[in-house]
């Protein structure tokens, strides 16, 4: 979704950084110049505090930036104070979550390892509710909240700007059975209709794979702008990881590589999930 508030906070402080650096100043020089504390500086060009168009003026005067740039820039600063659709639902999207969404609806390429369960971005509505009623420690409000955001994520995928999506599925997470085999036989009829669209590509990693790298659930998420680095994403049950910077990007796309060499063919990937459909509806 264009325009998302995170990314656009994130873009701002990325553009922040590389212009206090071109300017030879640190946090603390820049702070002291101001009037501010370094670490004010500092959360700025993290995307740790929010960032006022009032503090884009007095950074850019201190950069000696062209008028063009210092609009731009405080245009990035008030659409990041917005809200993202997503945010409506309060509770039921935890804080450290608000930041993925908002990264992963800008996102032009998406690059998925699961291990588990089915991917987010292709649960039916059954599977999610499931997966809610075994491990989630949420209130039902919250919890029914937290459904209707994932599902309406999925709209991503089927807009005309969906970006180049590559999911690699363990055959475990195909055949570990949430709710019931009825369950599961519509989740998977589910994804080979998704596998239909253009813009998705999926893999199955089999049992017999052989060797292949060894690492839990990733998502490598990549933007339209080249000056926004790629991100990759871990979570865990109560907090996230977000890993930027080029050892992190190198590291986890030789890894994805890997487990897509690893993996069948996307055709004989679905042949699969068709083989389980059938075993399911026995």
């Amino acid at each position: 979704m264009a325009g998302s508030p995170t990314a656009r906070r994130r873009r701002l402080s990325i553009e922040l950084k590389k212009l206090r650096e071109a300017s030879g100043m640190t946090c603390a020089q820049v702070g002291a110049a101001a009037d501010w504390s370094g670490s004010k500086v500092n959360r700025m060009e993290t995307g740790h505090g929010r960032v006022q168009p009032s503090d884009v003026d007095v950074l850019c005067r201190l950069y000696a930036t062209s008028d063009e740039m210092r609009e731009f820039l405080k245009s990035l600063a008030r659409q990041a104070k917005t809200k993202g659709w997503w945010q409506v639902h309060g509770s039921g999207v935890p804080e450290w979550f608000n930041i993925y969404i908002g990264l992963e609806q800008e996102s032009s390429s998406f690059r998925q390892y699961q291990c588990e369960v089915v991917p987010g971005l292709m649960q039916t509505p059954a599977y999610i509710t499931e997966l809610h009623v075994a491990g989630s420690h949420m209130k039902p409000e919250d919890s029914e909240r937290a459904i209707r955001v994932r599902l309406e994520r999925q709209e991503m995928l089927t807009r005309a700007d969906a970006p180049d999506t590559w999911f690699v599925v363990s055959e475990s997470a195909l055949r570990n059975v949430i709710g019931d085999e009825a369950v599961m036989r519509d989740q998977l009829e589910h994804l080979l209709d998704v596998c239909q669209l253009s813009s998705v590509t999926l893999q199955v990693l089999p049992f017999d794979a052989g060797t292949r790298p060894m690492t839990g659930a990733f998502t490598i998420l990549g933007f339209p702008d080249q000056e926004d680095p790629d991100v990759v994403y871990r979570d865990g049950i109560t907090d996230a990881v977000y890993l930027e910077g080029d050892h992190h990007i190198r590291e986890y796309t030789r890894a994805f590589d890997g487990l897509r060499a690893a993996a069948l063919s996307p055709q004989r990937s679905l042949q699969v999930i068709k083989n389980l459909v059938k075993e399911y509806a026995r």
